[in-house]
């Protein structure tokens, strides 16, 4: 009888061990990179993570357009993923469900590591909780990108220009590429390039990034440091109107592709790199590192990983914008990527542990550099990593940066996230080019709509 109670309570224990060790397990959704080597990175500070913590991971991951939809579906199933980040989560997302009490207070984490964090990154997830009724660190910063400019050395110098030529003041700059450079190729070239490629999709992030760094040139300050509106304030109307009126003009000018207008993310790239545009702004320098890549393609051929690696290397320049109508220098605003553990998530504490794994230095750096410079550092450790001088690309990104950033909207007032969601601005640009609406009214009509939504 002794023995088989023994034998009943190690099986039992035999059991309940399995039980526990099944039920260690950490769920994480996570957006396909964009590159191979980024991807690597993720996979190997996962597998370390396991090793060290005894922890299974179950990753899944989902191409970016995806994951808003499926993680909003998990969350009203009640059964969402322990850990999850998308590229669009900062956009969309995070400062809306930090609002409506989603998302776990991620302090524990944040708070012993912030001093390794560079100005204006970590604070973007000081976000507010309106269930809880306090502030806190409702999400983790990854990575951060802004707006730069692309440009075609050759096609440049094929219209008959030197980069010298290009003008620094604001108004002159943008004449330049529509007024001269496009007419001029054109002509040398006997093809139908366009001077600009300026995005003006509803359903591209591209479009909203790039004007709201137009409408940051004219000084506009949309909310104050609290998230409260400053829409009634002329000077924000007066710069809105120069915003969209400069952000509008090439397009009807006929210095911007006609499909512009139905451009989704990829599309400024794709024109870009068939040379159908000789300029294109674009919020990563995911178009110079495309060649990058090619350059490092065996599955290519040796000619065209040579043709990648001239276009990398010596036939695209990556700039910033020229100053401000104002005459001075641009400051551009930063979107901080970050992600999140959700307040129902299954295995909370397990989850904290994998975000300060991922955290650490010597596993973010290898994830962030994976992406051959479409990232930049948020750790004052990886900006001054010897990766970021490595060539003029990655220098000009980390110039940027150095000049100082600012952020969005939504680190204010969550409401901004329903009003990129909406893409406003790409509405309120589309009426002036596809609608002949007057840019006055377009203004008008933008900031009722701005006041609709997020005002108090």
């Amino acid at each position: 009888m002794k023995k088989l109670i023994v034998g009943a309570a190690a099986s039992f224990a035999i059991l309940a061990g399995g039980q526990a060790l099944a039920q260690d397990k950490l769920t994480v959704w996570w957006v396909k990179g964009f590159y191979k080597a980024e991807d690597d990175a993720l996979f190997e500070a996962i597998k370390k993570f396991e090793a060290k913590s005894g922890v299974k991971v179950d990753l899944s991951q989902y191409a970016v357009q995806d994951m808003i939809p499926k993680t909003v579906s998990a969350l009203d199933a009640g059964s969402p993923p322990d850990v999850a980040y998308a590229d669009v989560y900062d956009f969309q997302v995070a400062a809306k469900w930090a609002y409506e009490g989603r998302l776990e207070d991620l302090t524990s984490v944040i708070e012993p590591l912030k001093g390794q964090f560079a100005p204006n990154t970590v604070e973007t997830t000081y976000l507010y909780n309106d269930k809880a009724k306090k502030q806190a660190y409702y999400a983790f910063p990854l990575k951060q990108q802004t707006m730069h400019i692309e440009y075609w050395i050759d096609m440049l110098e094929q219209a008959g220009f030197k980069e010298s030529d290009i003008p620094k003041d604001w108004k002159g700059y943008w004449s330049f590429w529509c007024d001269k450079v496009q007419p001029a190729y054109r002509k040398a070239s006997g093809s139908r390039a366009y001077g600009i490629g300026q995005p003006l999709g509803v359903d591209s992030s591209d479009s909203f990034y790039s004007f709201l760094t137009f409408m940051d040139a004219y000084n506009v300050k949309l909310v104050d440091d609290k998230g409260k509106l400053q829409l009634d304030d002329p000077n924000v109307k007066k710069g809105l109107m120069g915003a969209l009126a400069d952000y509008t003009e090439p397009y009807v000018k006929g210095c911007v592709p006609p499909s512009a207008t139905s451009w989704k993310d990829p599309d400024n790239n794709v024109a870009f790199h068939n040379k159908t545009t000789v300029l294109t702004h674009n919020a990563t320098i995911s178009i110079a590192a495309k060649w990058l890549d090619d350059a490092n393609n065996e599955t290519l051929t040796a000619e065209q990983r040579a043709q990648a690696k001239k276009n990398y290397d010596s036939l695209i320049r990556t700039a910033g914008f020229p100053n401000k109508p104002d005459g001075a220098p641009m400051q551009y605003r930063t979107a901080v990527k970050v992600g999140v553990v959700f307040e129902q998530a299954k295995q909370k504490q397990r989850a904290k542990e994998f975000v300060a794994f991922l955290l650490q230095e010597e596993n973010l750096k290898p994830y962030v550099e994976g992406a051959l410079g479409r990232w930049f550092s948020v750790t004052k450790a990886g900006q001054e990593s010897p990766f970021w001088q490595a060539d003029p690309h990655r220098k000009s990104v980390y110039n940027q940066y150095k000049a100082g950033t600012v952020t969005f909207e939504f680190t204010k007032n969550y409401k901004f996230t329903i009003l990129n969601n909406e893409n406003v601005w790409a509405k309120a640009a589309n009426r002036i080019v596809s609608e002949k609406v007057p840019v006055e009214k377009a203004t008008d009509e933008l900031i009722a709509r701005i006041k609709e939504v997020a005002g108090s």
